[in-house]
């Protein structure tokens, strides 16, 4: 891959989820731009194909974490790693995405020039480096760093005979079968893990510092199930599409507006599951509000399952070190051990680290206020995936693509070559992410911030979106446009 004399239209960073459904949208939307897709890993899929830890799956369902323009068919609405990857390489493959895709190029860093309009891109290939030009670059890498996660160092490490894991990084053939292990950890994947691993484990505990909300949730969608028998695959599509999502909108609605109720009927439904006899109000009751942080979901139940046929516990305890069999607790007990997975959390990491500069001047991404949740004040012709919260992350990065075209479609029309947000003077910063999960937590000087007004306030609402940004004008007087050549000012 060389520098062409012409620029493409379009560079894609990241052929997973988010990079393949923009593909999609800007094939389809405006067939007329080139683009390429540059990966950095070998395969296409991002996290679906990085994840390879025993039971990995969706935590959302499947109807809405898919694409609105293919219909996921699979009965399984909570689906397995390999059954979404699956999903993923076939959506390319019918789309003719897949040979757009240059596998195992790293975009380094993007810099971008007014005078002529576009992004120069320093890209890392089998050892060397390379450029490449685009008029818009499209960020569709993810927010987490593939290359490190979140790892705490614990006392006593090195006399641990054990072996020690992170979930990110799970090693090939790794046999647990007849040992006892232990999660830390209280989020998605540990509750994803644990009952998985403890199938053929000889007893596998949950070591949380703290409780995290888990709700089960059935793995298939019976509704969405019969909508495909009786009706056109694409409207039965459509239609459970839309109930999950109004399901969720009202539900987020209850447990923000009315958080001690829904806390309490949340503990109320584990402590159905477990029994009474069960400490859900040390083990599975938070100190947080729903929504405070992500709702876990177990499909069937399958985690409170694993604890009531006792194949696998759940300790609320801090680590006080690493012993030779196991792990010794604040509490003075001690948690025999021949394998203790890190399930501890992500790394995270924005734009997948591509360092960028503006007409010779560095941009800090958390220096700058995040436009529509897509774009960055200050920076031109970038556009960022970045997906919800509190509901599926397709969800949001649908929204985003298919405002992307717009965009493109207005400049063509208008012959503008530049799009950049300007930030208003007596605009207040707010964090870009109302969430106290530690990831979040952790990333405060990585991620941009919002502002406390539209067109600048994130929404963590699709209806709010879907009217915020498939259906405002393109020329709002925040989003400055003008031709090549400079940069348009206020």
């Amino acid at each position: 891959m060389t520098t062409e004399n012409e620029p493409l239209d379009v560079l894609i960073v990241g052929a997973g989820l988010s990079g393949i459904g923009a593909a999609h949208v800007l094939q389809r939307r405006c067939p007329g731009k080139t683009y390429q897709i540059l990966e950095a890993r070998q395969a296409l899929g991002g996290t679906w194909d990085l994840f390879r830890y025993p039971g990995v799956r969706s935590d959302s369902d499947m109807h809405t974490l898919g694409y609105s323009f293919r219909p996921w068919t699979n009965p399984k609405a909570i689906a397995d790693g390999p059954a979404i990857l699956d999903y993923l390489r076939e959506t390319a493959e019918e789309g003719g995405i897949t040979r757009h895709i240059r596998f195992g190029h790293k975009v380094l860093s993007a810099a971008w020039s007014s005078a002529e309009a576009c992004w120069t891109v320093a890209v890392a290939h089998n050892g060397q480096q390379q450029q490449l030009k685009a008029r818009f670059l499209y960020a569709c890498s993810g927010y987490y760093d593939y290359e490190q996660a979140h790892r705490p160092e614990f006392a006593g490490e090195s006399d641990f005979r054990g072996r020690i894991v992170q979930p990110q990084f799970w090693p090939e053939n790794l046999n647990y079968d007849g040992q006892q292990v232990v999660v830390l950890g209280s989020g998605a994947t540990a509750v994803t893990l644990v009952p998985t691993i403890a199938k053929s484990a000889a007893h596998v505990t949950m070591l949380q510092r703290s409780p995290s909300f888990v709700v089960s949730q059935p793995s298939e969608d019976k509704l969405a199930n019969r909508l495909r028998r009786w009706l056109p695959g694409s409207l039965a599509h459509r239609l459970t599409r839309w109930k999950n999502v109004l399901l969720g909108i009202v539900q987020y609605a209850i447990a923000r507006g009315r958080p001690a109720l829904v806390k309490q009927q949340l503990v109320r439904l584990a402590a159905r599951q477990l029994g009474p006899d069960y400490d859900v109000a040390t083990h599975f009751t938070p100190r947080y509000n729903p929504w405070d942080q992500r709702i876990c979901l177990v499909p069937d139940g399958d985690l409170f399952r694993a604890i009531r046929k006792g194949r696998a516990a759940v300790v609320t305890d801090e680590i006080e070190r690493f012993t030779p069999n196991g792990l010794q607790l604040k509490s003075g007990r001690e948690l025999p051990a021949d394998l203790v997975v890190l399930a501890t959390g992500l790394k995270i990491k924005l734009l997948g680290g591509i360092q960028l500069t503006v007409d010779g001047q560095p941009v800090q991404p958390s220096e700058t206020l995040s436009y529509r949740g897509m774009m960055l004040s200050g920076v031109p012709n970038l556009l960022m995936a970045f997906g919800y919260t509190n509901a599926s992350w397709t969800l949001k990065v649908d929204l985003t693509a298919n405002y992307f075209c717009r965009l493109l479609r207005y400049l063509d029309r208008h012959q503008l070559a530049i799009a950049v947000p300007r930030r208003p003077t007596d605009l207040l910063a707010r964090p870009l992410l109302d969430f106290s999960s530690g990831y979040v937590q952790r990333a405060g000087g990585e991620l941009p911030r919002q502002g406390s007004r539209r067109p600048w306030f994130v929404h963590q609402n699709y209806l709010k979106d879907l009217l915020n940004i498939r259906y405002t004008r393109i020329n709002d007087g925040t989003l400055q446009l003008g031709p090549a050549g400079r940069m348009p000012v206020n």
